[in-house]
């Protein structure tokens, strides 16, 4: 059969059956929907099993947490120990008063560099002076007194010799001549003592230094010693040597001994280097900073280290070994004490308790704990445990820091 004839005959079969046509549709879509619907699923199913792949690589890789790893640097073989020290002149003294009176004079203030000797003050102690006039009184009548027992005893000494008086009378006036001649003796002493208080009249230098302090003024009135407050007149201070007094660490108590070389700088003097060593020891830890107190003496002809100031001394000392250092970043503190994150071969950590030494700010010394092959975490987080799988993002020997 032709084509052109079957399509004329379905052409006149749909004239001639309408509701066939209708009943044929239907089917078709009773058809076609199950299978849009199963498609649908299907397509639907797909995209939930990805997204669920995805979730679980996101969790996975969340869940491994990313790490650096450096390795410890081998140490200086000496230390650069800077610590800080207190600048004190090499000789300092208050003056006092030795006689009690009244300022009649001063000639020196603060900052006046004066000589051993020299004068300083002036106090007027008219006791002192009435007391000497005194003695000398005193001293003049015992004389007298002696004189006269020298002649009486004598003269009884010749007349013992005729018996015209009797050995008695010799012998008193003898123990007479050897009393007066103690008083004389007594009486000059007194003088001399009297004389000397008169000569604390005039306050003077005791050394050569620079007056750091004055705190009297004319007509004050003053006590001898250093009995009450405020008795005190000067302050000298010989700065031409000054000591710089350091407190060491316990650990570096062996290394910082007498002779040790050192150096000085001060803020106020940038750029200025000034050559120390250490000239004694306290050779004795102190129970309670356990430091031990070292001291320097540091020549100061120009006098621009002043005492009373804060200088930062640098000691260089050998170390027998060279400990590794690592960046301070790499120490956790935790409650067993310092720890660090090591990793082992398949990336697990193994957090491994350490010994510090001194620190050096961006670094700190190991003593013990690691080895110079050991992964070491750097910036490990504070959840780091032991046996947690981590991703290693970069191992270099390369420490960030060092």
């Amino acid at each position: 059969m032709k084509l052109e004839e079957i399509m004329n005959k379905d052409l006149d079969n749909s004239e001639i059956d309408p509701h066939s046509s209708r009943s044929g549709k239907r089917l078709l879509w009773f058809l076609l929907i199950p299978v849009l619907l199963a498609i649908s699923a299907f397509f639907g199913a797909q995209a939930r099993q990805t997204k669920t792949q995805q979730l679980g690589t996101t969790t996975k890789s969340l869940a491994v947490q990313t790490v650096n790893v450096i390795h410890p640097q081998r140490g200086a073989s000496s230390s650069d120990l800077t610590l800080p020290g207190m600048i004190q002149a090499f000789s300092q003294s208050p003056i006092y008063a030795r006689v009690d009176g009244y300022v009649r004079n001063w000639y020196v203030d603060i900052g006046t560099h004066v000589t051993k000797g020299q004068l300083l003050a002036e106090i007027d102690a008219p006791e002192v002076d009435q007391q000497l006039n005194q003695a000398r009184a005193m001293l003049n009548q015992t004389e007298t007194s002696l004189a006269l027992a020298k002649i009486t005893a004598a003269r009884y000494q010749d007349l013992i010799k005729t018996n015209s008086v009797a050995q008695q009378e010799v012998d008193q006036n003898n123990q007479n001549l050897a009393a007066q001649t103690a008083n004389v003796q007594a009486a000059a002493a007194a003088v001399s003592r009297l004389e000397q208080m008169q000569g604390f009249e005039k306050i003077v230098a005791p050394f050569d230094g620079v007056i750091t302090l004055r705190k009297t003024d004319f007509g004050d009135l003053v006590n001898a010693g250093n009995a009450g407050v405020g008795r005190e007149l000067f302050r000298i201070s010989q700065n031409n040597i000054v000591r710089v007094f350091v407190t060491v660490p316990e650990e570096f108590s062996k290394q910082v001994r007498p002779g040790t070389r050192a150096s000085m700088d001060l803020t106020e003097l940038p750029n200025r280097r000034f050559a120390a060593a250490v000239t004694r020891t306290t050779d004795a830890i102190d129970v309670n900073s356990r430091t031990l107190t070292v001291e320097l003496d540091v020549p100061n002809p120009s006098g621009e280290l002043l005492p009373g100031a804060y200088a930062n001394v640098h000691f260089q000392l050998p170390l027998s070994a060279a400990p590794p250092v690592l960046p301070s970043s790499t120490i956790l503190f935790q409650a067993d004490g310092p720890q660090v994150g090591v990793l082992n071969s398949q990336n697990q950590v193994r957090l491994r308790k350490v010994t510090l030494g001194h620190d050096f700010g961006d670094t700190i010394q190991i003593l013990a704990g690691v080895g110079p092959t050991d992964a070491v975490i750097a910036n490990p987080p504070d959840s780091l445990t032991n046996g947690m799988s981590v991703a290693v993002e970069s191992a270099s020997g390369n420490e960030k820091g060092n």
